[in-house]
C-alpha cells in the first residue's frame, strides 16, 4: 500500500496510484471540512476564537489544497488574529497569505491592518495601494488608508514638537553655560508651577524668580525676570503695589 511507500520512492503500481489519490482526496476533504468548521467557529463569536484558529491550523498543516485556497486560510488565520488583537501573527499569516496568491485584497487588507496596529505605518500604506489598485472600490482598504493618513499626519505633528522641545532645551542650555550659571534642582513648584527659562529672539534670558520673605510668612512671584532686569526695579514695583493696596484698604475703613 501507498501508506507504507519508503519516503522519496515513487508509486510503481496502480494500486499504488489509486492509494495516493485517495489519501490526497481524503486529506483535500479534511481540509475543507476544517475550513468550513472554523468559519463556523468565527461566527459563534469571541469565546469560539481559539476553535476557529485550530481549526484553520490543522487545515493548512493538511497541505492538500492549491496555493489560491491555502493563501484563504492564512488569511482566515490573520483576520482571527487580529479579532484577538495578536497582531504581530496576524500581519505574518496575511504575509504567508500574499506568498501564495498575491492578488488576493483581503489579505493586503489584513496585513495592511496588522501593520497599522503594529505603527508600521509605511508597510501599512503601502500594502493600501497595493490593494487598492486591485480593488479601486474597496471602501474598507479606503477608510484604512485615511486612518494611516490622519495617524501619520499626527506622529509627524507629535514629532516635529519633540523636535522642537529639543532643540529649544539645548539653547536653553548652552545659554546657561555660556553664562556660567548652573541648573539646579527645580523648587517650590508649588507656588511657581512648572515654568521653564525661555530665551528670546535677542538671546536674553526670561525666568521665574520668587521671593521668599520668610520674617513675614510671605512671598512675592514674579513670572518674568529678564536678565538685564536689576532686582531694586521689581522690589520698587512690589513695594508700590503694596502701598497702594494697604492705602486703598485704609481709606475703605475710615468709610464705613
Amino acid at each position: 500500500m501507498a501508506l507504507w511507500m519508503e519516503a522519496g520512492s515513487e508509486p510503481k503500481t496502480e494500486k499504488e496510484l489509486a492509494d495516493l489519490d485517495a489519501i490526497s482526496a481524503l486529506k483535500e476533504s479534511t481540509a475543507f471540512e476544517l475550513k468550513e468548521l472554523g468559519n463556523e467557529h468565527v461566527k459563534k463569536g469571541k469565546k469560539h476564537y481559539s476553535d476557529a484558529i485550530d481549526c484553520y491550523t490543522r487545515a493548512i498543516n493538511q497541505n492538500a489544497l492549491s496555493d489560491a485556497e491555502q493563501s484563504i486560510l492564512y488569511s482566515n488565520r490573520a483576520h482571527v488574529n487580529l479579532l484577538l488583537g495578536n497582531y504581530r501573527r496576524a500581519l505574518q499569516d496575511a504575509e504567508d497569505a500574499i506568498k501564495l496568491n498575491p492578488s488576493s485584497v483581503k489579505a493586503l487588507y489584513r496585513a495592511a491592518k496588522a501593520s497599522f496596529f503594529l505603527n508600521l505605518l509605511a508597510e501599512a500604506k503601502g500594502l493600501c495601494e497595493k490593494g487598492l489598485q486591485l480593488s479601486s472600490s474597496s471602501e474598507e482598504l479606503k477608510k484604512l488608508a485615511r486612518h494611516i493618513d490622519i495617524q501619520k499626519s499626527e506622529m509627524d505633528r507629535r514629532d516635529a514638537e519633540e523636535s522642537k522641545a529639543v532643540s529649544s532645551a539645548k539653547t536653553i542650555v548652552s545659554a546657561f553655560e555660556t553664562r556660567g550659571l548652573k541648573i539646579a534642582k527645580p523648587m517650590y513648584q508649588e507656588l511657581t508651577g512648572l515654568r521653564k527659562p525661555t530665551l528670546d529672539k535677542n538671546n536674553i534670558l526670561h525666568w521665574a524668580v520668587l521671593l521668599l520673605y520668610p520674617e513675614v510668612m510671605s512671598s512675592d512671584f514674579i513670572e518674568e525676570f529678564c536678565e538685564t532686569d536689576m532686582f531694586s526695579a521689581h522690589l520698587d514695583m512690589i513695594s508700590f503695589v503694596i502701598y497702594r493696596y494697604k492705602n486703598d484698604k485704609l481709606k475703605l475703613l475710615n468709610q464705613m
